[in-house]
């Protein structure tokens, strides 16, 4: 596996022109290939070119499906499904496909760069980035050259071709999508932190999705979630040399958990205490949990306590993670727009103790009826956007009916919003009304429902349990836009922006 010289002078088709793709040009021409690059749009030929790859549109091959017999093998940016056209083609002809993460593996493992680094691989429903994160504050803090990449931002290839220093150990987020593509991958450490129902619509169901997470366990160290019941599920049928878990609790051999307000660890010494609990930013059980990933992933590769400790302290969570981003009265606005399926929003409004729930988006197959039940007693309203919105309605019809609804949308949408409760509030904004927009008229109308129930503990929380790209060009982007409503009204009464549009 880790000789790639059969590459050279053979034709190698990426799909995908964007960032993933463009990262595995340059190892791929440095192999020998010959590399053509297939995108929906010629928009990044400029820049391929420049790094050594002709292009292609993905139409083109899909009109003549013969035509991708010229190639050796295919390299798949991750958000590729495996039923995509160019890729069903090229296992029709039997040409093998990895994604751009087993390519970065393989790459790694053959010396391109090199001998190998040691992979640490964070994956799970939710918690992945803020894991991360930690995970490399304790590298830092362990004076060793390491590097947050993935599904974090950096490409992979991109982190190994790093001299200035060289990279040494990767904090590798992977998500679903690339643990698919990514079958050759044995990390030093992996971790699964939680499996809640997400990408179903990509994956095909849950045992699939549930199967491309239990990659990260294949290789010398796995570390599960035991307070989730299909991590630790995942956690027992794990290939991996040794195999340990974190919970919330106090740990048993094995484990690492939380005794007498500590972080303590009992897999990888005896009782051997890591950080106070209370110090962990994100705040929270969730912030905890992730700390606890991180510093198994940490320990299992020999880096001590006093490092795991430091990491942890000189963490700070980032955007869109929870965070307080205004205060109107005695009411908090928080901004969980990261909260991108049922599961991560939970600990954002359990976080409350009264809730007007902002929510809403793409929900990419989840359901929400179990959030909705659990979270009702805490919600004082909910205001609703995007395109699953009525998904979410019929739940909190279900389950939490005396909440007070109210759905925002435009002209443009109002059919496919329509309404399936009597009692729910709809408000339209003019045709054309971008998502910044709708955004502004949703933070007035969770404004003006926080006013009515207002008491100590009340929050505005942004946390969609869907992701954004119905209506935004990322969870940022939606974040981003909450923030500045926030601000807007921060100088005005709340109820005086609540007729942003027409309500019927």
């Amino acid at each position: 596996m880790n000789d790639l010289s059969w590459l050279r002078g053979q034709r190698v088709l990426v799909a995908g022109g964007r960032v993933s793709g463009q990262a595995t040009i340059e190892p791929l021409v440095a192999l020998g290939a010959v590399v053509t690059v297939a995108d929906s749009t010629l928009d990044f030929a400029d820049r391929c070119a420049e790094l050594g790859a002709d292009t292609v549109t993905t139409a083109s091959i899909e009109a003549d499906q013969n035509l991708i017999k010229q190639y050796a093998l295919v390299v798949t940016s991750p958000g590729f499904r495996p039923d995509a056209p160019i890729l069903a083609a090229a296992a029709g002809h039997g040409i093998p496909i990895w994604g751009d993460v087993d390519l970065s593996w393989r790459v790694d493992h053959c010396g391109l760069y090199g001998p190998p680094r040691k992979w640490l691989v964070v994956t799970g429903t939710n918690g992945k980035t803020t894991t991360t994160s930690m995970l490399a504050s304790i590298l830092d803090a362990a004076g060793l050259e390491g590097r947050a990449c993935g599904n974090i931002g950096l490409p992979v290839l991109e982190a190994l071709k790093d001299t200035s220093p060289r990279v040494d150990y990767l904090a590798v987020e992977l998500s679903s999508f690339q643990l698919h593509w990514a079958p050759s991958v044995r990390p030093d450490a992996g971790v699964v932190l939680n499996v809640a129902e997400d990408h179903l619509d990509w994956h095909g169901g849950m045992a699939a999705y549930a199967e491309a997470k239990a990659r990260a366990l294949s290789g010398k160290v796995a570390v599960v979630g035991l307070d989730d019941a299909i991590a630790a599920k995942l956690g027992r049928a794990a290939s991996a040399d040794v195999v340990v878990g974190f919970r919330l609790g106090a740990p048993a051999d094995g484990e690492l958990g939380v005794a007498d307000g500590f972080l303590v660890d009992n897999a990888f010494g005896a009782g051997v205490q890591l950080a106070e609990a209370v110090d962990i930013d994100p705040p929270g059980p969730a912030g905890i949990m992730d700390a606890l990933a991180a510093a198994a992933l940490a320990r299992a590769v020999g880096i001590g306590a006093g490092a795991v400790r430091a990491g942890l302290a000189a963490h700070q969570v980032g955007p869109h993670r929870g965070a307080v981003v205004g205060t109107v009265g005695s009411v908090v606005f928080v901004d969980d727009s990261k909260a991108t399926n049922p599961h991560a929003a939970r600990p954002s409004i359990l976080a409350h103790e009264r809730v007007v729930w902002i929510a809403g988006g793409l929900l990419k197959g989840a359901s929400v009826d179990e959030l909705v039940a659990e979270v009702g007693s805490r919600l004082a309203g909910a205001v609703l956007l995007g395109s699953d919105a009525g998904e979410i309605e019929q739940a909190l019809s279900r389950h939490a009916p005396e909440v007070p609804v109210v759905r925002v949308g435009t002209e443009d949408d109002a059919e496919v919003n329509k309404i399936h409760c009597s009692s729910t509030k709809f408000v339209t904004l003019p045709s054309g009304s971008d998502a910044d927009a709708v955004m502004a008229a949703v933070v007035g109308e969770a404004a003006a429902l926080a006013v009515v129930s207002v008491q100590p503990g009340s929050a505005v929380v942004l946390a969609p349990a869907a992701a954004s790209l119905d209506m935004f060009d990322s969870y940022g982007h939606r974040g981003n836009s909450f923030a500045a409503a926030v601000a807007e009204l921060a100088d005005q009464p709340p109820g005086s922006v609540s007729d942003a549009g027409n309500t019927q």
